[in-house]
């Protein structure tokens, strides 16, 4: 899981940070990304893939990384803008903005995925990233992490929908409470499921 770091330090970079995103797919909600910067060797075991944890499992790393992790940046996009670039671009809009939060200048980037984003950084796109760097993978537990818990919040605002639980992806039991109930100011307007409900808002 470090392959990737140790390259980047041979080739004479210094600060490398990891980043990911959480919140592609989902009808509802904001896409948020992280950006993590970690020290080698990092005193935490068990970080991979958030998708292939438990939930009690990514809250232990959350916090575990939030605590040894040398810097660490959120970014954060909401609907109306995921609405209005579409999707891709938001993500990769909220990359950078997860960069631009670390109070560290990071002289590399490893992001996962096939693109790069828009930052005068050297960087590198890595498919499936969050399986083969640990800088990556700290990242997508950290923005995984972040989402489910605003989702949580937006669940006590939106109870209907039952956010908490499915965290806004199309779910039958979510598709059946937009029929039921239409959409409310979260769901994303330019995605199939929700489109179609939006002239009845």
């Amino acid at each position: 899981m470090w392959t990737f770091e140790q390259q980047a330090c041979q080739s004479g970079y210094k600060i490398i940070a990891g980043i990911d995103e959480a919140g592609r797919g989902p009808l509802a909600g904001p896409v948020v990304s992280a950006a993590v910067i970690l020290t080698y060797p990092f005193p935490v075991e068990g970080i991979t893939d958030s998708k292939k944890l438990t939930e009690k499992k990514r809250e232990l790393l959350y916090r575990a990384i939030y605590k040894h992790a040398v810097d660490i940046g959120v970014g954060i996009v909401e609907r109306e803008t995921i609405d209005s670039i579409n999707i891709l671009q938001a993500a990769r809009l909220s990359m950078k903005y997860a960069v631009e939060q670390l109070t560290q200048l990071p002289d590399f980037l490893l992001i996962d995925g096939i693109f790069t984003i828009d930052a005068q950084v050297d960087q590198k796109a890595i498919k499936k990233g969050d399986q083969k760097s640990i800088s990556i993978a700290a990242a997508s537990i950290i923005a995984k992490v972040t989402r489910d818990r605003l989702m949580a919040g937006y669940a006590l605002k939106y109870p209907e929908y039952g956010f908490d639980r499915h965290k806004g992806y199309g779910t039958q039991k979510h598709r059946n409470a937009i029929q039921q109930y239409g959409i409310c100011p979260i769901h994303r307007r330019s995605f199939k499921g929700v489109k179609e409900f939006v002239s009845s808002e």
